[in-house]
């Protein structure tokens, strides 16, 4: 692979994010323990996580209610992550109804295998803000290694499903997939695959989560170089909650090491303005993050990004979904592209 520029990943000041000194800008769920797949760069897979959440597989309702409930009176995004594959859960398509409701932002994070054609046009109908499908292949071949228990016309059919309805209904939802850049994978193959299929394609770092063998990454290149201990800023947008209801710092502590309370006892944003998120800003701002033992020994730190982020997929994914829901306006009654001289080039 050829060495490119390095990319600057910073801003001017770091400091909380504007949009999340009242409240973190989004809550990250733990919502189901249990997956269809054992794909081989997964934490969960390589790890016995799984097996300490025996007593509570997936998220209890009155638990993601009291999360949707204070995300919906901030406008937060509440993102379905981590831990499994979360349409397995029981309940998602009603919480998830649920969250939009209360006018929570929901982001689902899927593999793709649960959806039909109902479950389709509730999770739309609902105004899911934005569905990204973890693909990680272009050919059924890579997709059999490297998504291992899931099948490639499964996951083709629903995205494609997922995509006309969309547009048929004209619901406002962004649709992605996503790629881990990891070897034995042509991610630029991945993406050129993908990205004329969904609004856009996110070439992701892979992570290690402190479990996963670092030198199967395609990409080891840090965003943030750790001799300059930039601040993560992880703690300064967001939090991770298990299926119990418990918060940690951030995602990197899959396994909950740490607690920094439970929302069932206290309100997130009594939490995330509590002592233990203020420590860790305040070790991070004077550059001794590195002091702190969950964050010395965070291999994936450095793929942290105070630009690269969640909140640019959204927004470039919303520019790419506009232009082609307006190409897609230039139909005639047949279906056919209607010739507007523009049909080639397009993003």
């Amino acid at each position: 692979m050829k060495n490119k520029a390095v990319i600057q990943h910073t801003q001017h000041q770091y400091k909380i994010r504007p949009k999340a000194k009242e409240f973190p800008m989004m809550c990250v769920l733990s919502f189901v323990y249990t997956c269809n797949a054992k794909c081989p760069n997964c934490p969960y897979t390589n790890s016995k996580i799984r097996s300490t959440y025996k007593d509570r597989p997936f998220m209890k309702e009155d638990t993601f209610r009291i999360i949707a409930d204070q995300c919906g009176f901030y406008n937060a995004w509440i993102r379905l992550s981590g831990g499994g594959e979360p349409m397995l859960h029981p309940k998602a398509v009603e919480l998830i109804e649920y969250a939009k409701g209360v006018n929570a932002k929901v982001g689902l994070i899927t593999n793709g295998s649960r959806f039909n054609e109902e479950n389709t046009r509730r999770i739309l109908e609902a105004g899911v803000d934005m569905v990204e499908f973890s693909v990680d292949a272009s050919d059924p071949l890579t997709y059999h290694r490297v998504r291992k228990g899931l099948d490639w016309v499964v996951l083709l059919r629903n995205i494609k499903r997922m995509v006309a309805l969309r547009n048929k209904i004209k619901s406002k939802t962004k649709i992605i997939a996503s790629g881990v850049n990891q070897l034995g994978v042509d991610i630029e193959k991945v993406a050129k695959f993908w990205e004329p299929l969904v609004d856009n394609f996110q070439k992701r770092k892979y992570l290690t989560w402190g479990i996963n063998d670092p030198s199967k990454s395609a990409d080891p290149a840090p965003y943030l170089p750790p001799e300059q201990t930039i601040p993560c800023p992880f703690i300064f947008e967001r939090l991770n909650i298990d299926s119990r209801g418990k918060v940690m710092v951030c995602g990197f502590d899959i396994v909950g090491r740490t607690d920094m309370g439970n929302v069932h006892e206290k309100s997130i944003k009594e939490i995330w303005h509590g002592k233990d998120f203020e420590y860790y800003r305040k070790m991070h701002l004077a550059k001794k993050g590195n002091e702190i033992e969950l964050c010395r020994n965070c291999p994936d730190w450095k793929y942290r990004s105070w630009k690269h982020n969640y909140w640019k997929i959204v927004k470039v994914a919303e520019v790419k979904r506009n232009k082609k829901a307006a190409y897609l306006d230039m139909q005639d009654m047949e279906g056919c592209i209607a010739d507007t001289g523009k049909k080639k080039g397009r993003k």
